[in-house]
């Protein structure tokens, strides 16, 4: 499963990069509005930081207006990837951009039958939103695995990336239904590393080592 990070902030994105634990980024207007700084700019930042995808928006809603601009955000960096919403002139924008050679990444996904249309269109991603579902008290959960399942029947080569993730609980249960990428903000990504037990763990055994008066170095 490759983690794509959910966010603008290149503290964060730093931070989880040095880790090990970047595979991907995924931007939308408002994460980059929320930095108060230049979307191109930081859009390329990002780029330079990390090696793999980088999702960049597209604000128009228009066919024409999607192709302007998913151009222009191409011509950032050769891992741009340029994301577009779920609509009509979406996936037709999708397929044009596709075609030419260009990531696309589909966005605001929230059923099965879009997941297919996008698949169709030649995305490189879907995104379908767990969390917005689940705060309907609709399975986001149960959407995916319909997705990976179809994705599965045909061979299609889009990628399942789960978006909207909430908790490391929705990382781990995207695992299990076999989706490709999972996209998180930094805070659900650092809580996977916390467990009691494996806190109570390491103070016995520090308390142990200290015991024995002994040094490694």
């Amino acid at each position: 499963m490759k983690f794509f990070v959910d966010t603008a902030d290149l503290d964060e994105i730093t931070k989880l990069n040095d880790v090990g634990l970047v595979d991907g980024v995924t931007t939308n207007p408002s994460l980059i509005a929320k930095t108060g700084r230049d979307f191109v700019s930081t859009v390329k930042e990002i780029c330079d930081l990390i090696d793999g995808p980088v999702s960049a928006e597209v604000t128009a809603t228009d066919y024409d207006g999607m192709i302007k601009e998913g151009r222009k955000l191409a011509k950032i960096a050769d891992n741009v990837t340029v994301k577009v919403p779920l609509t009509e002139n979406g996936i037709k924008a999708c397929k044009t951009l596709s075609d030419e050679g260009t990531m696309v990444n589909v966005t605001l996904c929230f059923s099965a039958a879009q997941a297919i249309l996008a698949a169709k269109a030649g995305a490189t991603f879907i995104s379908p939103f767990v969390g917005r579902l689940d705060d309907l008290s609709l399975d986001g959960l149960q959407l995916i695995e319909d997705i990976v399942n179809i994705y599965g029947n045909y061979e299609f080569d889009t990628q399942v990336l789960v978006a909207s993730v909430r908790s490391p609980l929705h990382i781990v249960e995207s695992g299990k239904l076999g989706a490709d990428v999972i996209t998180a903000p930094p805070k659900a990504i650092w809580q996977m590393f916390k467990h009691p037990l494996t806190d109570k763990g390491l103070e016995d055994f520090l308390a142990d080592w200290k015991k024995t008066g002994q040094s490694i170095l």
